[in-house]
């Protein structure tokens, strides 16, 4: 028994005879008839009654009939299936990103997403900018969100627009500064509070300002900055977007003017390596978000 079989038994049946079956399928009367005599031949069974006068769908045939149906029905199921998947329609995209990221930005990008591609399910690993790049390394995810600077020659990437660096800090530290900035050569005698990934953009721009910076601490983890600075122990210096990732605290912030102090938020994957329909449709769905194409 194959498909085309199938489907010339579904004709007979839907049809009510042979001939008018051999017309709507457009093949020979004969060769239909033959087709379902090897059907019968093979099931062992009759299925269908007929004579000159009477054509009956037997108890087997109607059987055969409702099964062929949902054999053929799964058949074009599945072709569809597969063509959506390799289209990126279907299966599981493996994410990589940064805690600011995680919380901020990548829910309004997974739901821009979802919206176009609702089946599409995700794995989502909330880790640092360095531990990103390593399962990207490692194949175990096809995207990363990172923070820049990133190594071209390695990783293809697509940026969004600066994000000013800010100095954070309990509420009485900034009473007397300008209410949306505060210039670097301010902090050179207060103790910083800094991510490990950005002192050396920090004590470079303080030295270019003719200083060395106090860092009071080298942090690694994201909101440990801020909670710290929350106490008065220091001055963070941080992204701008960071800002958003505690609630409840009695920080303030001044953008930083210094041209030098900025970073990006960038989503990345490694160059010359396979990508996944899916994730290049994640990709079409990222730059239409920000106009970015």
């Amino acid at each position: 028994m194959d498909i085309k079989q199938l489907e010339y038994f579904l004709g007979i049946v839907e049809a009510g005879n042979i001939t008018k079956a051999a017309e709507k399928i457009h093949i020979a009367q004969p060769h239909l008839s033959k087709e379902l005599k090897l059907l019968e031949d093979e099931v062992g069974v009759k299925l269908v009654e007929r004579s000159t006068r009477r054509f009956q769908i037997t108890g087997a045939g109607q059987m055969l009939h409702h099964r062929a149906k949902q054999i053929l029905e799964l058949m074009e199921v599945t072709i569809k299936e597969l063509k959506d998947y390799n289209e990126g329609l279907q299966g599981t995209l493996s994410i990589g990103a940064i805690a600011s990221a995680g919380d901020t930005l990548l829910p309004e990008w997974i739901y821009s997403f979802h919206q176009k591609y609702p089946a599409v399910n995700f794995h989502i690993r909330e880790c640092h900018t360095h531990e990103v790049l390593e399962l990207l390394n490692n194949g175990i995810i096809e995207i990363g969100i990172i923070r820049t600077p990133l190594n071209s020659e390695i990783y293809e990437s697509i940026l969004l627009p600066n994000e000013p660096m800010i100095a954070a800090t309990c509420a009485e530290s900034f009473r007397e500064e300008h209410p949306k900035y505060i210039s670097l050569k301010t902090l050179a005698n207060k103790p910083l509070l800094v991510h490990r990934r950005y002192e050396k953009m920090i004590v470079e721009a303080c030295q270019q300002e003719g200083f060395e910076p106090r860092i009071l601490a080298k942090i690694d983890d994201t909101r440990a900055i801020l909670l710290w600075a929350n106490t008065g122990m220091g001055v963070a210096i941080v992204p701008k977007d960071w800002l958003g990732l505690i609630s409840s605290t009695n920080l303030m912030y001044r953008e930083i003017d210094e041209a030098a102090l900025f970073t990006r938020t960038a989503i990345a994957w490694k160059k010359n390596k396979y990508l996944s329909a899916l994730a290049k449709h994640f990709l079409e769905t990222f730059e239409l978000l920000y106009n970015l194409s």
